[in-house]
């Protein structure tokens, strides 16, 4: 590839939403994220924040293909997500895309093990169990692999699910409050991770957040507010 072809593509958007809008109907209509527009590029971090109940979740479900939109727009990784059904959506997620919840979402009935090889064994990778043992030793969970979630902390759970995450090398992480569950120092150890690992690996970051700090650690910020999205401006 050209250096110029290169530049094109790291400016070229790697998510992208057009006037997107999403309401329910409860049973009157309400609008959760109202018309939109932004753009995220190739490596960035983008935190969205904003007070709760103001869309941010929606926002990033949106963005993800989890959900689709009522109006509007959405491109991921190159792909209109708006012209997809929800398997089409699922098959671009399927080996670019990374999530780390802030209820962990490890399956109970698998170990440590299973629960990072899990994604790759879908894909049909044939050195699941391989990778995904070296996933848990690079967050510090050699230790662990055969434990199952109901026997490790929470700090433990989140270092499971980032590893889960980053092992199938995501061109986009989807973090929704990380750290909300967790305390303090437990917190801070999987920011560090967190970081780590997406500037390893040149990740492209969005995380939903409402901690100041853990937003300063990112590039910019978006601020979402009664479901509209306002630049916050780039880190300092």
């Amino acid at each position: 590839m050209s250096d110029q072809s290169q530049a094109n593509k790291v400016n070229q958007p790697i998510i992208e939403l057009d006037q997107v809008s999403q309401q329910v109907y409860t049973p009157q209509p309400l609008t959760i994220v109202h018309e939109v527009s932004l753009q995220i590029l190739p490596g960035e971090a983008v935190a969205l924040i904003g007070p709760s109940g103001a869309g941010k979740s929606t926002l990033l479900s949106l963005m993800a293909g989890l959900d689709a939109p009522t109006k509007g727009r959405v491109v991921l990784d190159n792909q209109c997500l708006t012209d997809l059904d929800e398997d089409g959506r699922a098959a671009v997620r399927a080996n670019r895309v990374g999530f780390v919840f802030q209820s962990f979402q490890l399956i109970d009935g698998l170990n440590a093990l299973e629960n990072v090889a899990l994604p790759l064994e879908l894909s049909g990778a044939r050195d699941a169990q391989a990778r995904a043992k070296a996933a848990l030793e690079e967050v510090g969970l050699a230790d662990r692999l055969t434990h199952l979630p109901k026997q490790l902390s929470g700090g433990e759970q989140q270092r499971v699910a980032l590893a889960r995450a980053f092992v199938i090398r995501p061109a986009i992480l989807f973090a929704d409050e990380p750290t909300g569950s967790l305390d303090h120092a437990t917190g801070q150890h999987i920011i560090d991770l967190l970081f780590s690992l997406r500037e390893q690996y040149n990740t492209t970051l969005v995380l939903v957040t409402h901690d100041p700090k853990l937003a300063k650690l990112c590039d910019r910020s978006i601020h979402v507010q009664a479901g509209s999205a306002t630049e916050q401006g780039a880190r300092s």
